[in-house]
């Protein structure tokens, strides 16, 4: 067996010096080597006109949804999926007056669109997407959609922070999340290494800046404790949200994933899960998947795989560890899930190769 064995199999059981001789080798293609992974997933959650299906959200489709399948197709070098998807995203949310996504279409409603502010992960997703294609493809056209995306962004979702005129902070949305007293901020809406590269290939440097002062706005967080899903930002510091969850719950969980994929694998966010990880994963048992931030007591824990799959690569990257207790892949599982697995996979493979899957 080699590492492209592992690789596509994700989770085949592999020796230790298999392991380390992975890391001499470095990035494997996934496009060839784990692609029946990627075929399964557009099987489970793909319809065939290019929209992604969330089944537990009343079978919606999100602009987030829509950028996580772009930027996936791309990876695995899938086209025909790209454009697909690409061509039902244009038609059914780029219906703003600006370049922006609505954030959210419901089937069957006589109007699907009933709320057109946008979320900026998802723009951020759909655009970096955009810039993989539009390289990946030899098509300039999609780059020049990113570019919109981004300046977009920057003029409506960038903003100053709260009692400083040097430092931003990355708004969930153009409208709803600016208060009187202070904003409202989804910490794991910042993904550093998606932020710089869709600056660097469109010029829109505010972007890049508001990386970089997310990443260490999330150290500043995870100083106290896990970053919790929402927190609040205003000239007297950073808290926890009062309105919106103040757990570390699902959409918590991705940072630590998005910060080793932005090859910040020692980040201290990841560091404060990791040790959470560290204390409750143990073989069939649930993953963590709700945590009180301060004192680390677990609400909430689900046996699907992916969310197994990102304390493996939390808990490899946090050890310096070889080898990460991942499982296999299987689209027997939610859409987000699912995503968030492959996702790790393709983390693994691009920054941390000693953390294949065991």
């Amino acid at each position: 067996m080699n590492r492209r064995t592992l690789i596509a199999g994700f989770g085949a059981v592999a020796a230790a010096g298999l392991a380390r001789s992975a890391i001499a080798l470095g990035q494997v293609d996934l496009a060839q080597s784990a692609r029946p992974l990627w075929e399964s997933w557009k099987s489970a959650f793909l319809g065939s006109d290019g929209r992604v299906i969330d089944g537990l959200q009343r079978d919606a489709s999100h602009s987030e949804g829509q950028g996580y399948g772009m930027v996936l197709a791309a990876i695995f070098d899938d086209a025909a999926s790209f454009q697909s998807m690409y061509h039902w995203t244009e038609r059914n949310l780029a219906i703003r007056p600006d370049p922006l996504l609505a954030w959210r279409w419901l089937p069957g409603q006589g109007n699907p669109v009933p709320d057109r502010n946008n979320a900026s992960d998802g723009d951020l997703f759909y655009a970096w997407a955009l810039v993989k294609a539009a390289q990946k493809f030899n098509n300039p056209g999609y780059l020049a959609r990113a570019r919109d995306i981004a300046q977009a962004l920057a003029e409506t979702c960038v903003v100053a922070m709260p009692g400083s005129s040097d430092q931003t902070v990355f708004l969930p949305a153009a409208f709803g999340f600016q208060h009187d007293t202070h904003m409202s901020i989804n910490p794991s809406y910042y993904m550093p290494v998606a932020m710089r590269e869709l600056a660097a290939a469109t010029g829109v440097s505010r972007i890049a800046i508001c990386a970089q002062q997310g990443e260490a706005l999330l150290n500043r967080i995870a100083a106290e404790g896990l970053v919790p899903d929402w927190v609040d930002v205003s000239e007297g510091g950073v808290s926890g949200s009062q309105s919106l969850s103040s757990n570390a719950g699902y959409e918590a969980l991705r940072v630590p994933l998005f910060m080793i994929w932005s090859r910040i694998p020692q980040h201290a966010a990841v560091r404060r899960m990791a040790a959470v990880y560290e204390r409750t994963v143990q073989p069939g048992v649930g993953v963590p998947t709700v945590i009180e931030p301060l004192s680390g007591v677990v609400l909430e824990t689900s046996g699907d795989m992916g969310y197994q799959a990102l304390a493996g690569l939390t808990m490899c990257s946090a050890r310096n560890a070889t080898g990460a207790a991942i499982p296999p892949f299987s689209a027997d599982q939610p859409y987000y899930p699912a995503t968030l697995q492959l996702f790790a996979m393709v983390a693994s493979n691009e920054t941390l190769p000693e953390c294949v899957p065991l």
